[in-house]
């Protein structure tokens, strides 16, 4: 199934494949009537999609992904409707950014410390945009010849409680729900099929949570209908998205392809602050 929207996309400016033009360019080749951006830790993909769309019939919707919580629990976060250069926005983004650097430089030292040196030069360069990512280092594990593909990395060493992972420092998802709403925006819980539902669902919707990633490439029919269900008792949004980095190995493009309902972008317009 397919849809005319996409609420979960990356590009460049992340960890994605394709640049902004790319994504925009494909977006309107298949008829998409809404596109949501949504790097992680930088509004920049969102900002150049959109004056790249102005004048077509796609809406580009500025968003972010933000990660969140600590080494007992991390979550992802996606801002919708975001002014893209909010200031307090900005000022958590480039914190955030700061500490990825970090984190993906102490991740490279255990590496070499398991006998697979990574060379920094070489990942910054394959982080061709703002946020450096464990796709990046990924990438660079793969062209050394120390895994086959980027899923071995992650599922061998740079995985949640593998031998090189390194945790985030912790964030306060409370924090990210008021500042992504002083912002103009609202906040939806990325693909908990695949990261689990937080311990505080209800917390984080009296926080301000309005929508719950139901449709999501990693998701499972029952999947699905669980989480139907939790969006309905805690009435928040079902939103969905391919989560698209670029094409999949076997080069299948899903940009598009989870067949989420049209009438989501209004809803989760109607839910920003005034």
């Amino acid at each position: 199934m397919s849809s005319r929207l996409d609420l979960h996309v990356h590009t460049t400016a992340s960890d994605g494949l394709w640049s902004p033009a790319q994504v925009v360019q494909e977006a309107l080749a298949r008829g998409l009537r809404y596109l949501a951006i949504t790097d992680h830790e930088t509004t920049r993909g969102a900002l150049e999609a959109a004056s790249l769309a102005r004048g077509t019939p796609l809406e580009v919707i500025p968003g972010v992904e933000i990660s969140v919580g600590g080494s007992e629990e991390e979550l992802d976060l996606l801002g919708y409707f975001v002014d893209p250069v909010h200031p307090d926005l900005l000022r958590l983004l480039e914190e955030m950014q700061a500490e990825r650097v970090e984190r993906i430089q102490a991740m490279i030292h255990r590496l070499t410390q398991l006998g697979m040196p990574v060379s920094w030069e070489r990942v910054q360069e394959l982080a061709r945009g703002d946020a450096l990512g464990r796709p990046h280092l990924a990438r660079a594990m793969v062209e050394q010849g120390y895994v086959a593909d980027e899923a071995e990395a992650f599922q061998r060493w740079l995985g949640r409680g593998r031998p090189a992972y390194v945790p985030r420092r912790p964030l306060d998802p409370r924090e990210v729900l008021e500042i992504v709403r002083a912002a103009g925006g609202v906040a939806a819980l990325a693909h908990p099929g695949r990261s689990g539902l937080p311990r505080d669902l209800e917390g984080l919707w009296r926080a301000g949570l309005a929508g719950l990633e139901v449709f999501h490439p990693d998701h499972s029919p029952a999947d699905i209908a669980r989480l139907m269900a939790v969006a309905q008792i805690y009435n928040l949004i079902p939103t969905g998205g391919s989560d698209f980095h670029g094409p999949g190995p076997d080069g299948r493009i899903l940009l598009g392809a989870m067949p989420v309902p049209e009438h989501t972008v209004e809803r989760l317009r109607e839910r920003c602050p005034r």
